[in-house]
């Protein structure tokens, strides 16, 4: 019981089910601000243009007794819509604008491949060539000779 119990703490430690866990209660939250606003501003727009109280009563069809509802497939695409936009410029832009701003101050990264990993080639070659065996590893390409 003791090593579930372990095994449990280290996954909900674990820096993804928190990442996870932030992206949820974000994304509920989002949500909840994206519906006060459809409610409260779009809805009453649809209701002045088309005369239905929200998108879910627009292009509303009965075949043989059945209710079709196009307006509720569209009221549920523009809710996702409003949220995606919404995460999108106020979370995901800044975040993105923060790493660029971060990455102008870090070093370019190394040439490669390294001056230590060409000492290690050379090496390896010296080596297999004593051994008489070839002068690359199985798998890996030859390096250009040097000068």
């Amino acid at each position: 019981m003791k090593g579930v119990l372990n095994g449990f703490k280290e996954f909900v430690l674990r820096g993804n089910a928190i990442d996870l866990a932030v992206g949820v209660v974000i994304g509920t939250a989002f949500s909840a601000i994206i519906t006060s606003v459809v409610d409260g501003l779009i809805n009453p727009l649809i209701a002045a243009i088309f005369g239905e109280p929200d998108l879910t009563g627009v292009g509303n069809f009965t075949i043989n007794g059945a209710l079709f509802s196009l307006g509720l497939i569209l009221d549920a695409v523009f809710k996702f819509l409003c949220v995606a936009i919404a995460l999108y410029f106020f979370i995901v832009l800044p975040m993105n604008h923060l790493a660029a701003m971060r990455k102008q101050n870090v070093e370019p990264e190394p040439e490669a491949p390294a001056e230590d990993v060409l000492v290690l080639q050379e090496i390896r070659d010296l080596l297999a060539a004593q051994a008489g065996g070839p002068s690359a590893a199985p798998g890996r390409p030859t390096p250009p000779p040097t000068v």
